[in-house]
């Protein structure tokens, strides 16, 4: 018999935040993985309380986009109580002045109107610009500390935005989503989702994989241009993971049974296997897809050792 607990909901969110400003921005500005894990992508702080014009947006985020390392912008505006139509306004005008690659409003509730708003964004904005609306709740097991929790309510259609104008994307993005999607479609018929939960797909050369861990994930990439593959380890910032890992180089080359390439970035670091392939030849993507599988289920249990 299993010894279970109640998982209870906290209703006070400033049980934990007191203050919205002086202590969950703080929080939220130090905890980015959160919404880096819901947006797929590595943010990186930039600032709080940025200016845009009269206004301060609460977070400024970064993001590095893998396909062409050009710095895009995430702004982040939260509240401790229900969505606004203030704070609506006010996402437009961060959305323009930071050209922001996403803009992600947390709220304690989201008025009916609020995500009507918010979809009506995402439906008819380009496909460079996404408007993301979350809940966030506190919960806790028994006795237990309190754990945020956030839950998704309006995110960009990837699908509608990269199609619904073919002077806006270009084949590239179109054909990265099939790719992607293939690839979903494809893992989602094996026991792969048994080990690892499949994110959406997105028109971007790249696909992160959780691993249980803040410090790193699984990174597959699909390079049209290159006609290459790679999978492999992308850790965020922790050079002293990284050394670790690579200390161990010639074992782990040896149970994946392959050369990897090893690099460290200022930030962020990652070691990784390569794979010649035609993008463009979508009969060559079953062959990459269980490649794919393969050593993503190899390297989280080698990296597991290390976490």
């Amino acid at each position: 018999m299993y010894n279970l607990d109640t998982l209870t909901q906290e209703p006070n969110l400033r049980k934990a935040w007191p203050n919205e400003a002086k202590d969950f921005t703080p929080w939220l500005a130090s905890h980015l993985e959160y919404i880096g894990n819901i947006l797929e992508m590595d943010l990186e702080l930039v600032e709080k309380e940025s200016k845009v014009g009269g206004y301060s947006a609460d977070i400024l985020a970064k993001v590095a986009d893998a396909e062409d390392d050009s710095e895009s912008y995430v702004v982040i505006e939260n509240q401790l109580e229900d969505s606004n139509h203030d704070h609506l306004g006010k996402l437009i005008t961060y959305a323009s002045g930071k050209k922001a690659k996403a803009i992600v409003w947390v709220v304690k509730k989201a008025r009916d109107e609020h995500r009507e708003a918010i979809k009506w964004l995402n439906d008819n904005t380009t496909s460079e610009l996404g408007f993301y609306l979350l809940e966030i709740e506190l919960w806790h097991i028994g006795t237990s500390k309190l754990a945020p929790k956030f839950n998704v309510v309006e995110r960009p259609n990837e699908w509608a935005k990269v199609v619904k104008s073919t002077t806006e994307v270009s084949d590239t993005k179109v054909l990265q989503l099939e790719f992607w999607q293939a690839f979903i479609d494809y893992a989602g018929k094996t026991s792969f989702i048994k080990s690892f939960s499949l994110p959406s797909a997105h028109p971007q050369n790249w696909f992160n994989l959780a691993i249980g861990s803040s410090k790193c994930n699984i990174c597959l990439e699909a390079k049209k241009q290159k006609q290459e593959a790679t999978v492999g380890i992308y850790i965020y910032d922790d050079k002293s993971l990284y050394h670790e890992i690579k200390s161990d180089k010639q074992a782990i080359e040896s149970v994946l049974n392959s050369k990897l390439l090893w690099t460290e970035a200022k930030k962020a670091s990652r070691f990784y296997e390569t794979k010649s392939f035609d993008m463009s030849d979508s009969t060559s993507w079953a062959e990459v897809f269980k490649w794919y599988l393969e050593k993503c289920i190899i390297l989280k249990k080698l990296v597991k050792r290390y976490l």
